[in-house]
């Protein structure tokens, strides 16, 4: 019998949150330990937001409902449903949802998110 060459995941990892987001990842490092590349759902709630960090991935984030900030180095971007964004590693960021819905979107990290690799401030 061969090996299939795909792969579905229909039971991604549920990353356990304290800040009410919502992460489900697909593909990475919790879900079938591959370091190259992470996939994740994810939907932050109205009011959520995260320290700085400053990872040693870059991200990849496409909005599929509502709007996300961000605040990279010194410039506040706002992106909403259909945009996307690339944000390189070693960039220092904070990500936000100071809205009054929720933000749904899909983050993909190279190589994979860990949080040894995102170096988040206190």
């Amino acid at each position: 019998m061969s090996q299939k060459k795909y792969i579905i995941q229909n039971n991604p990892f549920v990353v356990p949150t304290t800040d009410g987001k919502i992460i489900k990842e697909h593909f990475g490092v919790a879900t079938n330990g591959n370091s190259n590349i992470s996939i994740a759902h994810m939907k932050a709630p109205a009011g959520w937001s995260e320290p700085f960090q400053t990872p040693e991935f870059d991200e990849y984030t496409f909005i599929i409902r509502g709007r996300k900030q961000f605040v990279i180095e010194d410039e506040t971007i706002v992106l909403e449903a259909g945009q996307s964004i690339k944000i390189l590693k070693n960039t220092r960021v904070q990500y936000s949802n100071p809205f009054t819905e929720v933000c749904e979107y899909l983050a993909i990290c190279m190589p994979a998110f860990s949080m040894n690799l995102v170096n988040r401030e206190d």
